[in-house]
């Protein structure tokens, strides 16, 4: 879990005052700047990777696309294969 900093509210306290802030009846400008506000503080939450966890995120996903990529053309020769010797003459590959 990730440190509050000093201005940072904790989740059941955001839920807790959007509750009490609900009971009272807002107009559309008033629910337009609680919206906002909320918005506010969960963008102060989001927390930027470096360039170093960037790239180590990206050679991640790329490695993992190009396993599924060899996995799912393995099933697709796989299938066709078996296709073809089932309901054809079997000449596929």
């Amino acid at each position: 879990m990730a440190s509050k900093g000093i201005d940072e509210q904790p989740s059941e306290d955001v839920v807790a005052n959007a509750k009490t802030e609900r009971a009272v009846r807002r107009g559309p400008f008033g629910r337009l700047a609680l919206f906002l506000r909320q918005v506010v503080a969960e963008l102060k939450k989001v927390v930027t990777p470096t360039r170093k966890e960037l790239f180590s995120y990206t050679a991640v996903v790329l490695v993992f696309v190009v396993i599924m990529m060899a996995f799912v053309s393995g099933l697709d020769l796989l299938f066709g294969w078996l296709v073809a010797n089932v309901f054809g003459d079997g000449s596929m590959l």
